[in-house]
């Protein structure tokens, strides 16, 4: 059966629209309202519903996403070439905290089945976590890890897993630099991630800048092993010292048991990586929606990427509870115009070219769609990059844009599951938090059937709504958080390696 042409108008207001037929449409291609074709239109692609003369505003979402670079005829394709860039919003005249919150009951009742820590937080997963303090000893570490997998694991069958918290940081560097916050405060962090249980093991090597125990909480018994130490004779001693203080912590672990926890003590991460047009009507949205869900259990919510963002963050800054808030989220757009700006670099670097060839004209459009993942909720808090959630409700952790680095920060945050939404397809998952990934089209969905968890794309074709695939979502996260379903990515085993951001010089 051949569908018939199908477009997507956002808002009232906007004078462009995307294709929704997978494949595309021909030229003379007529849709019900009249509109008629005068190019081939790729899926996702941006349609003209109306004459635009060269400087007119391109409208989309309600907003102006750039300015025509010549006259535009209706029903012609607006590829990227004709969208000029407009200038971002200026940070010095936002609105702050005007917005009314919307009256949402709060969601009582809902459960899942976690893992307790005695600091109070709650895990997914039940991982052995070994930290590194410099990148010199990653070799020895992953040697260890495979032999900790091999011969101790087996005898421990409550623990999910063992993972090294392996990075390129910790000497060589401006230790004392203020960007070197950043890296140092992210490792500590990632240490306490609810997934790992609560306590903090570290292999150093011993003359690094980046000494252990800087990595450990304070007031925590040291449990670190030093590659320099004198005792170790040879390669043998330095891992039978790691597979003896993984061997105690494994046995720990394997006593704890999943328990009934409130919704609440989810800590959901959202992230978006290979993104397209359809992001910010289908996938982005329904997030959105079981985002707001979320905080109505009393959840703790984190959005990110701050390019992603930085271009609407006039649509943000009148969420902010309080002007604090509103004024953190500016001071963390700042920060990364400066951040950008020392780099030579600018907003313009982003999207990449596979968010174009799925339709995303430029960051302006990106960012429109991507902020739609933080649904209507107030934005109770902001987290500088690496810094640990402290707070239930919607938080905006300050990140760049990278998949990678994102995550990394994010489970610094405390995330203890992530949703990721996607348009042009990526195999990303993480090795300590489940990733559930939401395709914005049915065609990736069905590509990729065991790859992606949910396929939003459905609501593009009127088969569900936002609200259906939200609720639908919600439910999902609670099922990966207990354990009693698993994503794809946890499935195949997929990880990608953690990426630490350091701003600061390195030497």
């Amino acid at each position: 059966m051949t569908q018939k042409p199908l477009y997507i108008l956002v808002h009232p207001e906007d004078n462009v629209a995307i294709v929704v037929n997978s494949g595309g449409l021909p030229p003379g291609t007529e849709f019900e309202c009249g509109l008629v074709l005068t190019d081939f239109m790729p899926q996702g692609h941006k349609v003209a519903l109306a004459d635009l003369d060269e400087g007119a505003s391109i409208v989309r979402y309600g907003q102006v996403i750039g300015t025509a670079a010549r006259p535009i005829r209706r029903g012609a394709w607006i590829e990227e070439s004709l969208v000029r860039l407009p200038d971002a919003p200026e940070l010095d005249t936002l609105p702050l905290a005007t917005a009314v919150p919307p009256d949402a009951p709060a969601l009582d009742g809902y459960t899942f089945e976690g893992y307790r820590n005695p600091d109070g937080t709650v895990g997914t997963k039940n991982v052995l976590g070994i930290s590194i303090s410099v990148q010199c000893v990653a070799g020895v570490m992953d040697f260890a890890i495979d032999r900790i997998k091999k011969e101790l694991l087996p005898k421990y069958p409550n623990v999910d897993d063992v993972v090294a918290l392996n990075h390129t940081y910790g000497c060589g560097v401006a230790i004392n630099a203020p960007g070197a916050v950043v890296p140092i405060r992210t490792l500590q962090n990632l240490a306490r991630n609810p997934n790992l249980g609560g306590a903090v093991m570290v292999v150093g090597l011993g003359c690094e800048k980046l000494q252990p125990e800087r990595l450990l909480p304070a007031g925590v018994e040291p449990s670190i092993v030093t590659l320099q130490d004198e005792r170790h004779q040879g390669f043998g001693d330095m891992v039978a010292s790691i597979l003896e203080m993984a061997d105690r912590r494994l046995a720990q672990l394997n006593e704890r048991r999943r328990e009934t926890c409130p919704a609440s003590d989810l800590v959901v991460g959202l992230q978006c990586g290979g993104s397209d047009a359809f992001s910010g009507v289908t996938a982005n949205p329904a997030v959105g929606y079981a985002a707001d869900l979320l905080v109505r259990a009393g959840a703790t919510v984190m959005f990110s990427e701050v390019t992603e963002v930085r271009d609407a963050i006039h649509l943000l800054t009148p969420r902010a509870i309080d002007e604090q808030t509103g004024r953190a989220l500016i001071r963390e757009m700042r920060w990364y115009d400066d951040y950008l700006q020392v780099g030579s670099a600018d907003r313009s670097a982003n999207p990449t070219p596979g968010n174009k060839k799925g339709g995303l004209a430029n960051v302006v459009e990106k960012a429109l769609g991507s902020i739609a993942k933080s649904g209507t909720s107030p934005i109770v808090g902001v987290l500088s990059p690496g810094e640990r959630a402290t707070r239930k409700g919607l938080l905006y952790a300050a990140t760049p844009a990278s998949d990678f680095i994102c995550g990394t920060l994010q489970l610094a945050s405390g995330c203890n599951i992530e949703v990721f939404t996607t348009g042009r397809g990526t195999p990303y998952g993480l090795a300590m938090a489940p990733v559930i990934k939401v395709a914005t089209r049915t065609e990736l969905a069905s590509r990729w059937h065991d790859l992606i968890d949910v396929d939003a794309g459905r609501i593009a074709t009127g088969e569900a709504s936002i609200e259906d695939v939200g609720w639908e979502l919600f439910r999902l996260i609670l099922e990966v958080a207990s354990g009693s379903k698993q994503t794809w990515a946890d499935h195949w085993g997929l990880r990608n390696a953690l990426t630490l951001f350091n701003p600061a010089p390195v030497t």
